[in-house]
């Protein structure tokens, strides 16, 4: 790896080797010489004067590509497309002639990128379906464990921390719903000549309408697709870019959710996410163990989440049928947006593969605040003996003042329960405050939400999903 130059994160530390090889030149060139034998092929089936000879010699170079010869074509020519065009005639001379034939740079640039997008969505869904599954096994692990659960981050009422993990999981199939419905929906661009009129067809097959729409049928078919475009300017609409962006700016939302409550509960010690037997977490302080994936998980989501923006500014400024400032910026954008959730995905694999629960920490902290939630209860028990509702009132909250500033201002214990057992307005629950505080009587419905949920919900998509399963998380750095 040269060190002089500036290298991409997103490749050399970040993104996975299928999804960086997903955008590689040489499968976007690989693309574009199958669309033009697919062209060919129809234009040939529908009664244009080619031969098989010539379909056979483009068939003979397709994956053959003579990279050398198409750059130096490029330094001339300053036209990517047609440089590959040419340097596929060096090779397929029989068929030079009836290459890209009626078509312009589109047909081949912006069907190929749907079909990279359309795969790299794939890539992303596999990831998804496996951090999915992560997280359910994890919720089903700990249904049951009572946790402090959090409103403004402040302790409220208790949950698990099972229940806990489905709302991450809640988000990720919000995720996969926006995913699945984008790729179901997902079509080419189709045979539509330069300005989307698809003239040249009609001139090719002498204004035949029903021969110009067989040409794109058969193209869009031999390609793998069942849908195209119904009008189009040169290019693809570039909102569906910005559709692209949003699922793949939500998934990152979701993710950063996840990653951010996982920084809140390593700093509490409560859960902690892996770190290796050698890692370092401070040059300068040996003892600290940072959450560095959920961080740099963080990181990579923030970026991905601005992308649509960048999509939404590309779409708006489609003059008439088309303007070419879109094209560096897609080159760009599209890629790196990819290659940036696809890290995001592999750490929350990662991550979720190996989360570290201290229940025993947990248990302290439900043991210091649980007091103050089981006030209510007392009070019931109290009322249910013959106790006035209101004087008990009074008596909690006096008795809750004092623990507070008990805790707050001389960093002692909880004491609430010893001043309530002590206090005669309660003694008729003073010989089972240990049964009113059992937290597993404070976490509702936690652990039969958890199941259900995920047999009704989850599971359904996992078992649709089956043989995707088995990633791991595997990070470089």
């Amino acid at each position: 790896m040269e060190t002089n130059i500036y290298t991409n994160p997103l490749i050399t530390r970040y993104a996975s080797r299928e999804m960086a090889e997903n955008f590689s030149d040489d499968k976007k060139y690989r693309l574009w010489r199958k669309l033009w034998i697919a062209l060919a092929e129809s234009e040939k089936e529908l009664g244009l004067n080619i031969t098989d000879e010539q379909i056979d010699d483009l068939k003979k170079y397709a994956d053959d590509i003579n990279y050398d010869v198409a750059n130096e074509f490029e330094k001339d020519v300053r036209h990517d497309v047609m440089a590959h065009v040419k340097a596929y005639g060096f090779q397929a001379k029989k068929a030079a002639g009836i290459i890209h034939l009626g078509a312009t740079s589109c047909f081949v640039t912006d069907n190929a990128e749907i079909i990279v997008i359309d795969d790299a969505l794939s890539i992303v869904l596999s990831k998804l379906v496996n951090v999915i599954n992560n997280l359910k096994n994890f919720a089903l692990k700990y249904k049951d464990l009572p946790t402090l659960g959090f409103t403004h981050l402040q302790p409220a009422q208790l949950t698990t921390v099972g229940k806990r993990a489905t709302l991450w999981l809640e988000d990720l199939m919000s995720d996969y719903d926006e995913l699945t419905d984008l790729k179901n929906k997902i079509k080419l661009r189709g045979v539509k000549g330069t300005t989307g009129t698809q003239a040249s067809f009609m001139d090719l097959f002498d204004n035949d309408e029903e021969k110009v729409k067989s040409l794109e049928k058969r193209v869009v078919g031999k390609m793998g697709y069942d849908k195209v475009y119904g009008v189009t300017g040169q290019t693809y609409p570039r909102k569906f870019d910005y559709n692209v962006l949003s699922v793949l700016s939500q998934i990152a939302q979701s993710a950063y959710r996840f990653a951010n409550d996982i920084r809140l509960l390593q700093s509490m010690k409560e859960i902690e996410e892996p770190f290796e037997k050698n890692q370092i977490g401070s040059s300068a302080m040996a003892y600290k163990r940072n959450p560095m994936r959920s961080e740099r998980l963080c990181s990579l989501a923030r970026y991905v989440m601005t992308m649509p923006t960048n999509a939404a500014f590309t779409a708006a400024t489609q003059w008439f049928e088309r303007t070419l400032d879109d094209s560096a910026n897609k080159r760009i954008s599209i890629a790196h947006s990819f290659l940036a959730i696809d890290g995001v995905l592999r750490l929350y694999m990662n991550i979720t593969e190996n989360l570290v629960v201290y229940d025993k920490v947990i248990e302290k902290h439900v043991r210091e605040e649980l007091p103050f939630m089981a006030t209510e209860n007392i009070i019931m028990e109290c009322v249910k003996a013959g106790g006035d509702r209101q004087v008990l009132h009074g008596g909690i909250r006096d008795n809750s003042m004092k623990a507070a500033e008990n805790v707050k201002k001389y960093g002692k214990e909880n004491n609430l329960i010893q001043l309530i057992a002590e206090d005669p307005l309660f003694a008729a629950v003073k010989d089972n405050l240990s049964d009113v505080l059992d937290p597993y009587k404070y976490t509702g419905r936690a652990a039969s939400q958890v199941t259900e949920y995920i047999s009704e919900e989850v599971d359904p998509i996992l078992q649709k999903h089956a043989n995707l399963l088995g990633l791991k998380g595997n990070i470089t750095v």
